[in-house]
């Protein structure tokens, strides 16, 4: 049956988790977590204006691994630097929605934040925190099938700043390695340029993505 089957190994996790003795996250440790993301956007976009005043622009979810780094200022206090760079395609909407492809682009975000644990010395370690993130746009590229309908067409977006808001467990499997559950939410906003010969059209976006992620950490 199929509830058993997933059963047995969340309930072996459990047992190995309550085997392992509870260590002390204290101050000065140096936690570095693995993690794979899911980047998942809550768009929105004005127009393309000038000239598709009524058309919109998408961006789709993308998964990448991702590389973090926190130290405890206190038992109870870290900060994190998150480390990650995910592609992601940009999809017309609206008046545009026969253009499933209009560009493509790199996104790298390094994101900042400040952490409360809550229980630093259980097994189970919940967190929240809340930081600051710089979004750096690269590698943007029109799609053929824009060339195709508008003509060769140069894509540039702006790099943003925002806030972060992150929770997250950790949960110890054996002394020093431990797994970890996280979501983000990163604020994100861009303004995309596209160029085509002397013609400049321009959309502002929100892209907002909620980013899930699961992982390994090791605690130093």
């Amino acid at each position: 049956m199929r509830i058993p089957t997933l059963a047995a190994p969340l309930l072996g996790l459990a047992a190995l988790c309550s085997a392992v003795p509870a260590l002390a996250q204290e101050k000065g440790d140096v936690l570095v977590r693995v993690r794979a993301i899911m980047v998942s956007p809550n768009e929105s976009s004005g127009g393309v204006q000038p000239s598709f005043p009524s058309a919109r622009i998408g961006v789709t979810d993308s998964y990448a691994p991702e590389l973090d780094f926190t130290y405890m200022i206190s038992d109870h206090i870290g900060t994190e630097l998150i480390l990650a760079t995910t592609k992601h395609q940009l999809q017309g909407r609206a008046a545009l929605s026969g253009v499933d492809h209009v560009a493509s682009t790199w996104v790298l975000p390094p994101t900042l934040t400040v952490q409360y644990h809550f229980l630093p010395h259980a097994k189970i370690r919940p967190y929240v925190g809340v930081g600051a993130n710089y979004t750096i746009f690269y590698s943007s590229k029109a799609s053929s099938a824009l060339k195709a309908a508008i003509g060769d067409t140069d894509v540039h977006l702006k790099n943003s700043f925002g806030y972060a808001l992150q929770a997250g467990l950790d949960f110890d499997i054996t002394k020093r390695v431990f797994a970890n559950l996280d979501v983000k939410y990163i604020d994100i906003d861009t303004k995309a340029r596209l160029t085509t010969g002397a013609l400049v059209n321009r959309v502002n976006t929100s892209i907002d993505p909620l980013v899930f992620g699961i992982g390994l950490g090791v605690r130093l």
